[in-house]
């Protein structure tokens, strides 16, 4: 399906990007759109559920280990895939029955949530509330609260650096969402597992026709993935 084909970790545009941006455009209930999501992880390509399977892998024992599993997605600004992905995966999580699973995000350096990565979550159904303004950046840098279906409690959102106090110390999982990230990151200091699941960063098509269409595509692929793993890990406590 177009939110999940993939036959590279970092994926590349598709001809059925039109599908799911139009797909993630219809007025519809947060609801209709994670099972919409979900029924595309049937379509997933093998060569991506495996690089998937490594982060279910890691989610999995965690739980099982330590009855928790702390995830940080880093990219490099922590601006659009790490964000998504941070919301996507604790959606999923609770979607999925599955406690103790805490989800943050990071990047190398903190910039803004993207507007437009705030506006492609808002399309699907999400509600997002802008906040108070953190520390002093160029950026109009603001907490956003993200709440909505299964969740219950916001997801609070903003950039920051993955080393962050507000993100945990040691005992995490690094989720590397963008291959910068993960070339500049081969060691990420506290964390118990580094899992690289790179996404092609929807920036650009910023500023082009292709916009909307294109930060619905990553926004509905990252939803469906997250999906995939925490059903994965899920099943595997069954």
């Amino acid at each position: 399906s177009a939110a999940c084909a993939s036959t590279s970790a970092e994926t590349t545009e598709q001809d059925t990007m039109a599908r799911t941006g139009s797909a993630a455009n219809e007025p519809s209930t947060l609801q209709s759109y994670l099972t919409a999501r979900a029924a595309e992880v049937a379509d997933l390509p093998q060569q991506r559920r495996e690089v998937l399977d490594g982060l279910v892998d890691a989610v999995a024992s965690a739980l099982a280990e330590d009855g928790a599993a702390e995830l940080v997605f880093i990219c490099t600004h922590n601006s659009r895939r790490s964000q998504m992905a941070q919301v996507w995966a604790r959606v999923a999580a609770e979607r999925a029955g599955v406690h103790g699973v805490r989800t943050f995000s990071g990047g190398t350096e903190s910039t803004a949530f993207h507007p437009n990565a705030v506006a492609a979550l808002r399309r699907a159904g999400l509600t997002v509330e802008r906040g108070e303004e953190v520390g002093i950046s160029l950026a109009d840098n603001r907490r956003h609260m993200v709440s909505g279906g299964p969740l219950t409690g916001p997801v609070v959102c903003w950039s920051k650096t993955f080393e962050d106090a507000s993100n945990p110390e040691s005992g995490f999982i690094a989720v590397m969402t963008c291959s910068d990230a993960d070339e500049a990151c081969p060691f990420v200091p506290g964390a118990a597992a580094r899992v690289p699941v790179t996404y092609r960063d929807p920036k650009v098509s910023d500023g082009t026709d292709a916009e909307a269409a294109t930060y619905d595509e990553r926004c509905a692929q990252i939803a469906c993935e997250m999906i995939y793993v925490l059903d994965a890990a899920a099943s595997r406590g069954d």
